[in-house]
């Protein structure tokens, strides 16, 4: 079940392990901003990689604010609930922490079909991670990315010997890009984008920044600070479009008045790219800015210098790779500088070796898949 850009990345090789394994049979659902055109069209991404979509499902209410998410969510579960009943699947996969997610956790979970959990366990502190945590205790597997992780599930109640650690898939696609890291192609050539035709060839930044759900009133002012910090480093810069949460409105909306009234010259906008190309970005930047789980994950491995904006990665483990600081011009700029001139950055393996992906398969083709919800307190 796929239901926005950024879920994809995170279990492509599973999925891909998963289509080729002799004892599995997928059934693909992708659903949410995964389908919308002006988040990125994930789908088209995971057509291409061969992929057969069993079902498409359009859930996703305008709005961009709260209210929104929670129809969302709503629409989600009767949508959801009826594909299940339609494909019968032995179990459902549900990924990580976006609103959607827990949509899929209760459709499957009121059918009493298996439900499998990767990701979960972590924390950051705003509502993804109540909606993580939801869906642990909805789920009947857990396959979470770190010892970490793994810890945090066991205390939240759920038996040990159905909580396993596989590390993330997405660090399986880094592993590719370290093992071949040149990058190979034309960003602007490839996947256009909008904004100045920078000179990104003698190096650049990527900035990569979503609203924070729980402070989504300021996502439009905490985007406009960044923006103020990257247009004063006049590197050239690789920029993200926001996800689709509370927020994203804002978070657009300052970067649409900030292109419109300083028409930076060293910003170029984009809104997706493959995860292969998006990783082989991030290992040949100088520094990912903004507030991205790619900065605490993949950028670790790939030991990429990170600044981090805020508070919606908060507490999440991080690696030596990571600087925090709040939105404040005068500080982004400062730690920007400060990871430039790092000699300290190692890769990590905080989140896995590369391997998750078979890992995952051999998981779900081995153990028993059964709907046997058992709490312990």
């Amino acid at each position: 079940m796929i239901t926005a850009r950024p879920s994809y990345s995170r279990i492509k090789t599973a999925l891909l392990a998963i289509k080729n394994h002799e004892k599995l049979e997928l059934q693909l659902v992708v659903a949410g901003s995964a389908l919308l055109g002006r988040y990125g069209n994930a789908v088209d991404f995971i057509e291409k990689d061969g992929f057969k979509i069993d079902e498409k499902v359009f859930m996703v209410l305008e709005g961009e604010n709260p209210t929104s998410m929670a129809k969302t969510t709503g629409l989600g579960v009767m949508e959801l609930a009826n594909v299940f009943y339609k494909l019968q699947p032995d179990a459902v996969v549900t990924i990580a922490d976006r609103f959607e997610t827990i949509a899929t956790s209760i459709a499957a979970s009121y059918q009493n079909i298996p439900l499998i959990h990767i990701q979960g366990g972590e924390v950051t502190g705003n509502i993804d991670e109540k909606v993580r945590h939801a869906n642990t205790k909805l789920a009947d597997m857990h396959l979470v990315a770190s010892e970490d992780a793994k810890d945090r599930v066991i205390k939240l109640g759920e038996e040990p010997k159905s909580v396993f650690n596989t590390g993330c898939p997405s660090i399986d696609l880094a592993n590719e890009v370290k093992q071949n890291p040149d990058l190979d192609f034309n960003p602007i050539e490839k996947y256009g984008g909008v904004g100045e035709n920078i000179n990104w060839q003698d190096g650049y930044l990527v900035v990569m920044q979503h609203p924070v759900t729980t402070e989504y009133n300021s996502a439009k002012s905490d985007v406009t600070k960044t923006l103020e910090a990257v247009h004063q480093l006049d590197m050239p810069t690789f920029w993200f479009w926001p996800n689709v949460d509370a927020g994203s409105d804002g978070t657009s909306a300052g970067i649409r008045r900030f292109r419109e009234i300083k028409n930076p010259k060293n910003i170029r906008f984009f809104k997706n790219m493959q995860p292969l190309d998006f990783l082989k970005l991030l290992k040949n930047s100088k520094c990912l800015i903004g507030n991205s789980s790619a900065g605490i994950r993949e950028c670790s491995f790939l030991a990429v210098p990170t600044v981090n904006i805020g508070t919606r990665q908060n507490r999440r483990q991080r690696g030596s790779n990571v600087i925090d600081v709040d939105y404040n011009k005068a500080e982004i700029k400062t730690a920007v500088f400060n990871r430039l001139k790092a000699k300290n950055i190692i890769a990590e393996t905080i989140y896995g070796t590369g391997d998750s992906g078979k890992l995952i398969a051999n998981i779900l083709a081995e153990e028993p898949l059964q709907y046997k919800k058992t709490i312990v307190y």
